[in-house]
């Protein structure tokens, strides 16, 4: 005899059977479509369940006899499994002690539907969504067998619409009840027949039910015969038998089990498989049910697979001689009905009273409760959980079945197969079941095609769910014997800490545990952690541990490592001072697999670039609100002020006129009167005029010209008069029309039109003012005229603004491409001996270096070494490793690549013989240093203090004033500190200064020192120094004010003392300094006035916290205090002069030439916003590059009428100058002279400090102004506007210097495209190219030819240079304006000396 089972042990160790039972187990895999198992399915079970959830056929001989084994409990599937496979979830009663009537609520998804051959037929409730139905399960058992279990089943299950089936017929006999469902695929048929007590509990549910078990036990030796259509099984002995036939080609089977005792009998039943479409209970002694038979009276169970394989029944009778238990639990998705227990007393019979005969549900879900009322203590509980049904009827059924019966009519829910309700009756008759009891129709072949992919797919995703979740499970269990092991191992060993899983990875979840009875925390209630990443830097943590179900006094906590993690520190503590931090030493894990530290550095970088980013953008848009802010409050203000001046206005044009109304009339006498004539829409008066009254009784024409109240308007008005008929020959009319606003017509009588009359008539110069008939009211006229005011006022103001504002964004625009264009050439300033590819390097890019060894102390050497770091040698890797520099396209160059950092703005490199050193080409100690953009940091601001003597523009004697302010200011825009000391001189205007503009015409006056105030007093040898801060050109200034006096001269040079002055002026701001705190990085100190700051700084400040400062001196001009020069040179850290040539043509000055290895020449540079044609106030008409000869044009005619010089369109020369010998006095007259022949105009603005000089000059002036007045001018003074004017108005600018170590004056010029003529000499020759003579040597410097020059110090070389640039203005004036053009569009700013003065800063502090 075979007997079909179940094996299933996921969590529970009780076996299927006893160990009694000699069981030759092979796998079985249930009901496939195909007639075998998919092969690999097959070995998947054999490889991931070898005991999870497997069915298995059992071949064996069993004592069925002996006691009932337990029953196996499994976990509940929680989707349905894959085709051919269901592994049973079980009944099990005795396993889950839960309340019956808690259920869960219910849960929705969708399955698949197969069509009703031998696939498996989908039973399913709703139609528009899903509902999740619960299965609850009790059985008990009283009688011979004295069995007691009680136990519920769960279940959540998805229903979906099957095809529709129809019952055709069923039949019964007169003992028992018959219960079953129309218009459903599946029929359940349950007859009892008990002569005691019965419990009969039966759950149905079957979406993809795969096979049928069941287990019969019973104590009587009885042969049964089993046969079927298309197998027979057949067992014999004197025990009881179980056997299950498979048909062949189908995926239905039969199962028979006899069951009889005379005692007692326990049949359980377990129904799970597809394709059954009845299901019934049948209790009788003697049963003939379709094809199956049994010998005796036995009780037995028959399968019958009908012919078209889409029916089943299921038949189970019984004879009752005792209490007799059926438990049917069907387990399963897509479960279509719930069937709950019914409890009668064999004595008793029952009573079914439905509270609800027939219940109508509609909507989307309807309950169907049914409460029954018995003789005895019977318990009958039906819960119908469904979607959409559509009416369910029950019936009572005692006794006889013919009389009664119990009904589930009809119920029309979406693919809802059937609801079985258990009943038991007393009966003790017999079922004839000779009949049909179900006939289903098979829906149409169409719908099969689509059901079975559907079932496919289905398929595929239950057995993949299936697979993850056994895997889970699996894992689940590994890990946690893995954790226990790991508990045991290190609790062993005495550790206190370990992790799980061992080998930490990034982008995890870990578990950390503590044994608590190993740390100082043993005492503690709580226990915490706080860590961080990466050693502290990134993502902190505090989370609290928990007690774990290890076995001592671990405790643990999970901890999500990030991706950027390469270790995790941490500490632990209770929370709140006691700690646990592994002796101080922190407790850290290292993370496998993650970012290294370099990485990770890399990744904080990019983090700090989009937070930079963010706040960039943040930064902004508050300062665009905050702007919009101040312009609304600016509007606001502008508003009440325009109506205040206004009201003013008007004020004043009402005072006036009321005196004109007194004055005015509607007619003289003999002179003139006037008319109202009626006009609609307009004011019309016609004039009446007397010609022979006045000047122009002999006047051929007369004219009137007209206006109103008082000319507000001016001229408004204008008509010729003709002569009157009515009023004869000496009168003459015309018709005005008066302006509506208008109170007082005033007007003039001429003898023509305007600008044609020779001949008035003004009344004796009164003019005639005639009061307006039928004028508006006055007041109403007031308020009128104050409105119209105001409204001018707006519009004037708004026109004015936005000229400034489009002035200043082309201003703000033109300077932004300046500096780029001078960027660029201090970039190519070096290409021929370093330069990289791109030229603008940017923050985490790659760039090429390219090295030409040829103009270095490395040129010829085999072998050139790169050496590089960043951000001045300072950056976080430090120096690269040497790179060796390989030949480039370009023989002579060498090249290398870079791979440049985010964290960068500076790039630091020098050259090297060998990888080891040897000789470096450094840039003779300056090293190679390019900037870098777009990192995310920025170069770390320097504090630079100026100690000086001179400052433009409140007291400037020479160019000294001009490098201090202007220098500072450069600097300062480079986002660095800067702070002047300057002497508190009397002869400083710190209050106003009277300006004039040309553009108005008008005087202005400036405030040159903002927001003056005293700060502080201090002593030093004796003297109080009172400290007053203020802001000269945005810049900050201390002025130090001694009560000794020594800057109370009226003057800053010129003093007997001032050796002595300035020397207590620099030891005084060193001391200031030190009292007030001041660490600046660098001390830049100029000339000989300033010099002593030098060495008073080494002696008596270094070692008093001043230790800081490096120490730069500058050089303007080694003609004065060389004694103090040279002391100053030995002392200072970097010195400088303000050209390379001049710094090479007192290189072997005394005073410099034993320090030439720390001496260099930055040339000097002019304040672009001072000297600015475009937002000049002092010249006509605004220009730039683009209208450089309209502007020049109208500076000229402006600078003649100014100098009253004769009006033509003449080459003009000027010249601005200290008359010194220095600037070539000699040369200076010859260049005046040479211009008068070359018939040009001159003009010459300077003074001279020696009288000697001053009066030559004076004598000169008295000479031309006799002999060429209207082609000469000499101004010999100091007058700033006028040298603006002269800049401007000039052709060519002379500078015929001895020597000049800088020169400013041909650098303004060419700003204002003016053309300097020079000598060759000092920055006079490193700023000028001639256009004949020096192209390469332009080239080199990045620039185009751009003036003359001369060599030599005779009036020859004047004449050479002179001469050529006139020639040039007279013969091709269009390429003379090109090169005006040309020099304008170079940038003598201090842009590009601000460059390298902070490249020599930083030398010095390096």
């Amino acid at each position: 005899m075979e007997a079909a089972l179940q094996a299933q042990t996921v969590f529970s160790c009780r076996p299927s059977l006893r160990d009694q039972s000699q069981l030759n187990i092979k796998p079985f895999f249930g009901f496939f479509y195909k007639p075998t198992a998919p092969s690999c399915l097959l070995q998947l079970l054999r490889k991931e369940c070898p005991s999870h959830g497997i069915s298995y056929r059992i071949s064996a001989s069993a004592d069925f006899s002996r006691k009932r084994p337990k029953k196996v409990s499994a976990p509940r599937s929680r989707s349905s499994p894959p085709k051919g496979f269901m592994p049973k979830a079980p009944a099990a009663p005795g396993m889950q002690k839960h309340d019956q009537r808690s259920r869960m609520e219910n849960e929705s998804s969708t399955t698949s539907t197969p069509g009703v051959d031998k696939r498996t037929p989908d039973i399913g409730v709703g139609i528009d969504d899903n509902r999740a139905v619960e299965i609850s399960q009790e059985t008990k058992s009283d009688g011979i067998g004295n069995a007691d279990t009680k136990g519920k089943v769960r279940e959540r299950s998805i229903i979906s619409r099957p095809p529709a089936a129809i019952v055709s017929s069923n039949q019964s006999n007169e003992h028992g009840s018959i219960l079953f469902v129309e218009k459903s695929k599946n029929v359940g048929l349950v007859k009892s027949d008990a002569a005691t007590t019965a419990i009969t509990e039966t759950g149905t549910g079957g979406k993809s039910l795969a096979k049928v078990e069941a287990n019969a036990i019973a104590e009587r030796d009885e042969r049964i015969t089993a046969k079927d259509d298309a197998s027979e099984a057949e067992a014999s002995g004197s025990e009881n038998a179980g056997g299950v036939g498979e048909v062949g080609d189908s995926s239905q089977s039969t199962a028979v089990l006899p069951n009889a005792d005379v005692e007692s009998a326990l049949l359980v039943t377990g129904v799970q498989g597809k394709n059954f479409d009845t299901i019934g209970l049948v209790e009788s002694d003697e049963s003939n049910i379709s094809k199956k038979e049994a010998r005796g009276s036995e009780d037995f169970v028959a399968v019958d697979d009908g012919e078209d394989g889409s029916q089943s029944l299921a038949v189970v009778p019984r004879t009752d001689v005792g209490t007799v238990l059926i438990e049917a639990g069907v387990v399963g998705k897509d479960l279509d009905s719930i069937e709950d227990n019914a409890t009668l007393d064999s004595t008793e019979s029952i009573e079914i009273e439905d509270s609800m005969p027939e219940t109508e549900a509609s909507g989307s879900e309807s309950v169907v409760t049914l409460s029954e009322s018995v003789d005895g203590t019977p318990l009958i509980e039906t819960g119908l959980e469904g979607r959409d049904l559509d009416s369910v009827k029950v019936n009572d059924v005692t006794g006889d079945i013919n009389r009664s019966s119990v009904f589930a009519r009809e119920l029309e829910g979406q693919g809802l197969d059937g609801i079985v309700v258990n009943a038991i009756a007393e009966s003790d008759g017999s079922i004839d079941a000779d009949q049909d009891i179900a006939e289903v129709e098979a829906t149409t072949p169409e719908s099969i095609v689509g059901e079975e992919d559907e079932v496919e797919d289905s398929s595929a995703r239950l057995k993949l769910e299936m697979e993850t979740q056994l895997k889970l499970e699996m894992e689940a269990q590994l890990h946690k014997q893995a954790i226990e092991q790991l508990a045991h191992e290190n609790f062993t060993r005495g550790n206190r800490l370990f992790t799980y899983p061992q080998v930490v990875k990034p982008d995890q979840d870990i578990k950390v545990f503590l044994n608590r009875s190993l740390s100082s925390l043993k005492d503690e209630p709580d226990v915490m952690i706080m860590g961080a990443f990466n050693d502290w830097r990134w993502n902190s943590f505090t989370i609290k541990l928990d007690k774990s179900y290890l076995n001592g006094d671990w405790w643990s906590c999970k901890i999500h490592v990030p991706k950027q993690a390469y270790k995790i520190d941490f500490v632990f503590f209770n929370g709140k001072n006691v700690y646990d931090n592994n002796d101080k030493k922190d407790f850290h894990i290292l993370v496998d697999g993650g970012m290294d530290v370099s990485d990770f550095e890399d990744f904080l970088l990019e983090e700090k670039r989009k937070e930079l980013e963010k706040l960039a953008k943040e930064q902004a848009e508050r300062e665009r609100q905050e702007e919009e802010q101040r312009h609304i409050e600016a509007m606001k203000a502008a508003r009440e002020a325009d109506r205040a001046q206004a009201k003013i206005e008007v004020e004043k044009r009402r005072e006036k006129l009321r005196e004109l109304i007194k004055k005015a009339a509607t007619c003289v006498d003999n002179v003139w009167y006037f008319e109202l004539i009626e006009v609609t829409g307009e004011d019309r008066i016609r004039l009446y005029y007397n010609r022979s009254s006045g000047p122009l009784a002999q006047a051929n024409e007369i004219w009137v010209h007209g206006g109103y109240n008082g000319w507000q308007d001016g001229l408004s008005t204008t008509a010729k008069l003709v002569q009157s008929e009515r009023k004869g020959v000496d009168w003459w009319c015309a018709e005005v029309t008066v302006p509506d606003q208008a109170l007082v017509f005033d007007w003039v009588f001429a003898n023509g039109p305007p600008q044609k009359a020779t001949i008035y008539d003004n009344n004796h110069r009164q003019d005639f003012h005639g009061i307006v008939p039928k004028s508006i009211f006055e007041e109403k006229y007031w308020v009128e005229e104050e409105d119209r005011v105001y409204k001018n006022l707006q519009e004037e103001r708004r026109l004015r603004e936005e000229a400034i504002r489009a002035k200043a964004e082309k201003t703000a625009h033109m300077k932004a491409e300046t500096k780029e264009r001078t960027l660029k050439r201090f970039l190519l300033s070096q290409k021929h001996i370093a330069y990289t590819d791109p030229l603008d390097i940017q923050a985490g890019s790659t760039v090429t270096v390219y090295y030409n060894p040829v103009h270095t102390v490395l040129n010829g050497k085999p072998e050139i070494w790169f050496r590089c770091s960043f951000n001045r040698w300072t950056h976080r890797k430090g120096p690269l490793p040497p790179q060796k520099m390989v030949p480039a396209e370009n023989i002579s160059h060498m090249k290398t690549t870079v791979k440049v950092p985010l964290d960068v703005y500076m790039m630091d490199f020098v050259f090297s013989e060998r990888e080891d050193g040897g000789l470096f080409d450094n840039k003779y100690g300056m090293d190679y240093h390019i900037p870098v953009f777009g990192g995310i940091v920025k170069e770390p601001p320097l504090h630079i203090v100026h100690i000086a003597v001179e400052m433009a523009p409140i007291a400037k004697v020479g160019g000294l004033g001009d490098v201090v302010t202007s220098l500072s200011r450069a600097v300062q825009d480079l986002n660095h500190h800067v702070d002047i000391i300057l002497p508190k001189y009397d002869c400083i205007n710190f209050s106003h200064v009277n300006m004039f503009w040309l553009v108005l015409n008008h005087s202005y006056w400036v405030q040159q020192v903002k927001d003056l105030h005293y700060q502080r007093s201090y002593s030093w040898s004796g003297t109080e120094i009172k400290v007053w801060f203020g802001k000269v050109e945005g810049l900050s200034v201390y002025f130090l004010e001694p009560a000794n006096g020594f800057f109370w001269t009226g003057c800053i040079y010129g003093c007997q003392n001032d050796a002595q002055r300035f020397g207590f002026f620099c030891h005084a701001a060193l001391e200031f300094l030190l009292q007030s705190g001041f660490h600046p990085d660098i001390i830049h100190c100029h000339d000989w006035s300033s010099a002593p700051v030098s060495w008073l700084y080494r002696e008596h400040y270094t070692h008093y916290g001043l230790c800081k400062a490096r120490v730069v001196f500058t050089i303007h001009n080694l003609e004065f205090g060389a004694h103090f020069i040279g002391k100053a040179m030995a002392f200072s850290d970097k010195a400088t002069t303000v050209s390379p040539t001049y710094s090479k043509e007192v290189a072997r000055n005394p005073a410099v030439a034993a320090h030439n290895g720390k001496f260099h020449g930055i040339l000097n540079g002019i304040d672009p916003d001072i000297w600015d044609p475009y937002n000049d106030r002092f010249i006509p008409v605004s220009y730039t590059s683009e209208n450089v000869a309209e502007g020049k044009q109208a500076a000229k005619r402006a600078l003649q009428q100014r100098l009253g010089l004769k009006q033509a369109d003449l080459p003009f020369v000027g010249m601005i100058t200290r008359l010194t010998h220095q600037k070539g006095i000699h040369l200076i007259k010859h260049a005046i002279w040479r211009t008068l022949e070359r018939n040009g105009q001159v003009v010459l603005l300077g003074s001279a400090p020696d009288p000697r000089i001053q009066n030559d000059f004076v004598n000169l002036a008295n000479q031309l102004h006799s002999s060429h007045g209207d082609r000469a001018r000499l101004c010999l003074t100091y007058d700033e506007p006028l040298s603006h004017l002269i800049y401007a108005g000039a052709d060519v600018i002379v500078v015929p210097s001895i020597f000049e170590p800088c020169g400013l004056t041909q650098l303004v010029a060419m700003r204002y495209g003016s053309i300097p003529v020079v000598r060759k000499t000092g920055g006079l020759y490193d700023t000028v190219f001639d256009v004949d003579h020096d192209k390469e040597r332009a080239q080199a410097q990045g620039l185009e030819p751009n003036g003359f020059n001369f060599e030599g110090a005779d009036t020859a070389g004047v004449d050479y240079a002179l001469n050529r640039a006139i020639s040039a203005w007279y013969d091709n004036w269009e390429w003379f304006n090109s090169l005006c053009k040309r020099v304008m569009e170079q940038d003598w700013s201090w842009n590009r000396p601000a460059l390298d003065y902070l490249e020599l800063y930083h030398a010095a502090c390096k």
